[in-house]
This record gives C-alpha cells, structure tokens and sequence, in this order.
C-alpha cells in the first residue's frame, strides 16, 4: 500500500472511530414550552453560561458570565433576554427545543399560520460573545428586549446576605447598587461599576489585616462587569415595565425596522478592573470590532473544538431500550461534562453551588424570594471541600483547560495567604481557610463577629470551620496530577506547594510551643492539634484526613526533578516527611478501621473523613496493602454507615469504587446520576447547597470514572469496581500521557485501545 492510500485508510478509520463517539445520542429534546426558568435548558462556552427556555411564545435568556462580583461579591447576572415574534410563531405547532451537545448549541423550532421558523443559540468557546440567530420561511416582525431588575438601587432584605458575602451579618440598609443601561446604536449596553468601599474592605478591618492592606490582592475594587446587545436593523422601541416571579423588572426594547426571515443579536460580556468606565467601553467596542471581523469563521472553529473536547474522552453506559437505569447514567455525566464546558477559557472557577445556571431562587427554595443572582452560600465565596469535587473529575477526562481556572485561581491567592501567616503568627507558609472569598481571606461573617478577648485573630470563631486549613492540599494534588498525567512542568506551581507545606511544618511546631517546652512529640513527630477531620470531627488531634494529604502530598513533590536536583530543597522536605505523624487506626467489632483521629472533643457535620486516605489520598484501595482495614472502616465504623448517602456532596459512591465494592459503587452512583427532579436531567439539587447542584455532579463523574480506571504508580487498573453484566465504552486519561479506550458488552472485553502502545503491558483488567 502507497503512502498516499495508507494516508486516505487513516482517515477513514479516524472517520469511523469519530462517528461511534459522538455524544448525539444524549442530545436532550423537549417538544413543548416550559413553564418558567425552572424548565430552562443550559448552552454555555468560554466563560458565558445561558439559561435557555420558551413560555408563552416568547424565547427567554438568562446570560451569567464567570467572575461578575459586585461590591457585597455576589455573583450577578447579565441580565435577562425576551425575544418575541408576530406573529408568536413560538406558539405554534412542532415545537421543539434541542440541546446539539456534539456542537455545543441549543435550537428551537416551531411552525404558526404557515411560518416556519428555527432560532440557533450558541456561545463562543474562543471570545466572550453569545449568538442567537433566527431565521424563517416568511417575513415576521420581532421584539427584543434587556430585561433588568438591577434598573436601580435594592435595599439587601433579610436572609439575601447569604447570596453574596455578607451572610448574617449583613448591615441595615446594605445596597446592590443599579446598573447603568441605555440604548446605543443598534443596540443595548449595561454595565455595573464597583465604587467606593466593598466587602473586602470591610473583611480587611474586621480580620485585623489593616496594616498590610495595601499588599492584599483585590479583584473587587473598580471592577467593572457588563456588555452590550447588538442587533443590526433594529430599533429602539421605549421601555417597559413589569413583574417575573416575583421580581420586578424593567425592559429596554428594539424592534425589527420593517419584517424579515432572518436576523442576529450578538451579546458581548466583558469584565475588567478599570478606574474610569471609558477604558471598559473601549474594551467592549474593540471585542465588537474584533468580531466583526472573524464572525464568518467561528462556527467551524467553534465545531472544531467542540469535537476535539468530545473526543478527548467519554462514558457510554448500557443501552436505551435494553437497560434505561444504565443509559441514563451514561447520557448525565456527558450532559454535565458539557455544562463544565462552559468555563474553559476563564479567569474564574465554576462555583459548585449553581456554577453559570442559577435561576430564580423561589424555584429553588419557596422561601427565598429574591433576585435571580441570588444563590445560597454567596458568589464569590469558595467552599473548597465542595469546589474539589468540580474539578477532580476534569483529570481522567484531560479536560486540562477547564482545569486551570481553579488552579490560577490559587496561585493568585498565594501572597494574601502567606501574609495571614505573617501578620497572625510571624511564621512563613501560606494559611488557606476552608471557606474562603475570592480575595483569600475567610468570610466575614464565619470568621465570627463575637470574638472572646484574646481569641487568636488567625482562626474562625466558628464551630463548622475552626482550625480546618487542608484542603488546599487537595489541589496542590491537582497540580501535581497534572505534572504526572501531561508532562506540563510543574515548577511555576512548586513555590505554592512548598509554602502550603511549610505553614503546616512552622504552625504546628507554633502551637505546640504555645503549649510547652517542645515542639514535636515523644517520637519526632508534628503534633496537629487542634485540627480538624473535614468540617465533621472538631478540635481532633492528628486528624488522619490532613495526615495522609500531608504524607501524599509531600511524597509527590520529593518526586519532582526540580527537588531531586536541589540537594537543600529535597533534604528540607524529607525532614518534613519524617515529621509527619503516621496514620492512626480504630476498632469496631474487632475489626482494625482507619480512624478520624486518635481523639476529637464532637461530631459537627455528616461526613466520613476517615475514608479520604482511600479518596482522595489513594494510601488505601484496590490492589494495595491495608484494604482490608479500609473494607472494615467501610462495613463496620457506625459513623460511615449513619452518614452514607447519594445526595450533594457526598463520597461514598467514590469510595465504594476504590474499595472494589462494585455492586454497591453502582448503587450509588446511579443514584447519583439518575435524572434530577427538575425538566433538564442535570440540573441536580439543591441537596446541602443549590440548584443546580455542581458537586452532585462532580462526584458522580468521579464515581464512575474510578469503576472504570484506577491507577497506581505505573499500573493500570481496569475495571476495578465495575458490574460484569453491564455494558460501557470509554475512553478516560492516565498518567504518562496516557489514554484508555475499552469497550465491555455482554459480559466480555470486546474492545481495548491504550496510547501510547507500550503502555498496555501496564494494565490490568480486574473486572470480576
């Protein structure tokens, strides 16, 4: 065979293998109106997120874009889009609404009196611009219009503090301050612009970090968030006012100047931090001016990501008509992958409480009847615990893209956590809360308004929160994963690692000599006392959760070149790891367990910390040394049985699979993943957070993914915890730039594909 032919079978067989992994079999259809935002259906890209849905004839549009704080740090909607026709050919029949997930875009068809019509929303992944575009069969006469609630100043009213930063101590007479809005040449612009004081400062003054203010990063101050809708032969046509929900609104409208078959609205979003709002506009006419230019081409660029993205990796599970539990597994993590995707090119991480598609808060919770940029547990406020489990599956998909945002936006944080340090103890190391804003100081109000004297200024008054400072390390883990699965260089993250590490080392040799005489135990050992084992078991000494991040962590960074070359960096972390405490065990029925801690003085919350040294430490699991003890802590820690559950944030789907317990694993995590209570299937929640529930999601994907692949070291471990008699083809990442595909139908390994080849020898196919 000649090259050129060898060439042409190549793409062929490329072709073919394309064709069986494209996800359009999960497109989600609906083929009547919704009844509210509550029935919305998601399209998202870059870092724009829409809500999308019809009622009553008119195509309505939430728009959110990733990092719009206002000065209390809520995360604030674009505004509101209604797009209206006459005559309302939405009303009409052969209505359908279609999520295209292989392309990323949403359309919406319908017929009335003889007009046929079709309406394509699409975000671009590549500039911060949403399109819709509507074309039909016959001329019709439509209306837009920018729908805003932000028209002028809002009193905050009791309990709304929790959808921004204030939460309970929110101050009498606290505004959101109006937007400005006006009518422009063809079109509509708005923008909201944080003047004066803001949460921050107040944050500053209450936690005692006055002195050194001026060295704190502040991504509040003169930021300036908005857009501008442009719609090429329309008019102004006057405003309105009225009344959605229960929240009052008012309309800035266009008009088309004479009837047409087809037009286009483009919706331009842009945040920035500027002192004057002539440089946000600047910005905002150069994109439109940008755009202009390269429109034509950013269909087929924006095709051609969406396609690379689809066949980075995927899970198909079962069959629709032969096992609809399992499809359906299969058919909600790829349509939550895709609202994942909406974030790939941001400055911002998802917030897991609702990420871009939040809605009206009364279709949530009755109880909460506020703006749509409410949503419970703040905007800019970061829960990490819950933020982890967004992120962690984005690792085994190679969705290394959308990974960044929560990377960078640590990285960006590092100084002000190494000044709490400073200021609060004069030791070094970088102090990360658990709850933590935007601006990497803890939340106002948990940190805790009525101190006692004395009370160390470093530490949350707070019984949920004191003394938790762990999590970070779970995304110190992230980085370095991302070092042993890509290859990337990990040195520019090796300077937060180490200092995240340091404040341990130099805080607990701090405390210890508060105490006494000595700075480590009897054996040479760090003395993590108080700690805490997730928000869960309170005032714990040697809580194994921050031990065992403490022993993985510190190991994957004595593995780096960077150490390895330096004799002073690699001897000071090795002196490290001999001062961390080893894992600390129990017994329930004379069986060994894996205990929170050796002692803890109460139980606050409902999780099962013991476990994290199977997930997300992988000291413990399928295929090593101690899983019988891990197996016990399972079957018999009465703590772990009380708590185990499906809903929100809970692991246990996660650790049922890196223990190997297959039928239990997929208990779980089908429950996880089965369809949510609400029209589109996930948009899970609000469980202990919001709706929709981005955590929920997030660790059901991880869930499945560890039945599927599990790794150790070099090994490969396939199908770990899988049920042999359900059927799956996937294709996921592992370390060494390594991708898995394999297919398992009708009880035996029909399929394995394992790049690069000489990785295969690794691999070892466990399904029982």
């Amino acid at each position: 065979m000649n090259t050129k032919s060898l060439i042409v079978l190549l793409l062929i067989i490329v072709a073919l293998t394309v064709k069986a992994q494209q996800p359009a079999a999960y497109n989600v259809v609906w083929n009547s109106q919704s009844k509210n935002a509550g029935e919305s259906m998601p399209c998202g890209g870059g870092d724009i997120g829409l809500n999308v849905w019809v009622e009553n004839g008119d195509l309505m549009v939430y728009a959110a874009k990733s990092g719009s704080f206002d000065e209390n740090n809520g995360l604030m909607k674009a505004g509101r889009l209604r797009i209206s026709t006459s005559p309302a050919v939405f009303n009409g029949n052969n209505f359908k609404q279609e999520l295209h997930l292989q392309e990323g875009y949403i359309t919406i068809n319908a017929e009335q009196h003889g007009i046929k019509a079709q309406v394509k929303i699409w975000v671009d992944v590549f500039h911060p611009v949403a399109n819709i575009e509507f074309k039909s069969n016959k001329p019709v006469n439509a209306t837009v219009a920018y729908e805003s609630w932000r028209y002028q100043d809002h009193f905050l009213r009791k309990n709304e503090g929790f959808g921004n930063s204030w939460k309970w101590v929110l101050p009498k007479e606290q505004l959101v301050k109006k937007d400005e809005i006006g009518f422009i040449s063809n079109g509509i612009s708005f923008y909201h612009q944080n003047i004066g004081e803001t949460i921050f400062d107040a944050t500053v003054k209450e936690e005692g970090l006055t002195a050194v203010k001026d060295q704190l990063y502040n991504p509040l101050q003169h930021l300036i968030f908005g857009g501008k809708l442009v719609a090429k032969d329309f008019i102004a046509a006057g405003n309105s006012e009225g009344v959605y929900i229960n929240t009052p609104y008012k309309s800035w409208q266009l008009k088309t100047k004479k009837a047409t078959r087809s037009f286009a609205l483009q919706l331009y979003l842009l945040n920035t931090q500027a002192t004057a709002i002539t440089q946000w506009q600047h910005s905002v006419d150069s994109l439109q001016q940008l755009y202009s230019r390269i429109a034509n081409r950013q269909p087929a660029l924006n095709k051609q990501w969406w396609q690379q993205f689809w066949n980075r990796s995927f899970i198909y599970t079962g069959h629709q008509q032969t096992d609809p539990t399992a499809w359906e597994i299969g058919r909600n993590f790829q349509l939550f992958r895709y609202m994942l995707a909406s974030n790939n090119n941001s400055k911002w991480p998802l917030k897991f409480n609702g990420g871009l598609f939040t809605v009206d808060p009364v279709l949530t919770d009755t109880t909460r009847k506020f703006t749509p940029d409410f949503r419970n547990w703040g905007g800019g406020l970061h829960t990490m615990q819950n933020q982890r489990l967004v992120y962690f599956p984005m690792i085994k998909n190679g969705d290394w893209d959308l990974l960044q945002p929560q990377l960078e936006f640590y990285l960006r944080l590092l100084k002000n956590a190494e000044l709490r340090s400073k200021v609060y103890w004069n030791h070094g190391g970088a102090c990360f809360t658990e709850q933590m804003e935007n601006f990497g100081l803890p939340n106002i109000a948990e940190y805790g308004q009525k101190r006692p004297a004395g009370f160390d200024k470093g530490v949350e008054y707070n019984a949920w929160l004191e003394y938790q400072w762990d999590t970070v390390l779970e995304f110190c883990l992230m980085m370095l994963q991302e070092h042993q699965y890509t290859g990337k260089s990990s040195d520019d993250k090796i300077p937060f690692i180490e200092s995240c590490l340091q404040f341990f080392d130099e805080h607990y040799q701090y405390l210890a000599l508060q105490r006494g005489r000595k700075a480590l135990d009897g054996n040479g050992k760090l003395v993590l006392y108080p700690g805490s084992a997730a928000e869960t078991f309170k005032m714990a000494y040697n809580a194994n959760a921050t031990i065992a991040a403490l022993q993985v962590v510190t190991k994957e960074l004595l593995q780096l070149e960077a150490i390895q070359n330096n004799e002073a960096r690699k001897t000071k972390w090795t002196g490290f790891l001999q001062r961390i405490p080893p894992i600390n065990f129990a017994s329930f029925n004379s069986k060994s367990t894996i205990a929170p801690a050796i002692t803890w003085e109460r139980i606050n919350n409902v999780e099962s910390p013991q476990l994290y040294p199977v997930y997300p430490w992988g000291i413990y699991g399928v295929g090593k040394p101690g899983l019988d003890t891990a197996l016990n802590t399972w079957l018999y820690d009465t703590s772990v049985i009380k708590f185990r559950s499906h809903v929100g944030w809970k692991q246990d789907n996660i650790w049922a699979a890196r223990l190997g317990l297959s039928e239990e694993a997929w208990r779980i995590t089908a429950l996880k993943l089965q369809n949510s209570e609400r029209r589109f299937p996930a948009f899970w929640g609000p469980g202990f957070d919001w709706v929709p529930d981005h955590n929920w999601g997030g660790s059901g994907m991880i869930g499945l993914q560890e039945m599927l692949l599990q790794t150790d070291g070099k090994r490969i471990l396939l199908f770990p915890a899988w049920p042999k008699d359900k059927d799956v083809h996937f294709k996921l990442h592992a370390p060494f730039n390594t991708t898995v595909e394999a297919e398992w139908k009708d009880g035996k390994l029909q399929k394995l594909t394992v790049l690069p080849l000489e990785r295969k020898e690794d691999v070892e196919v466990l399904i029982r």
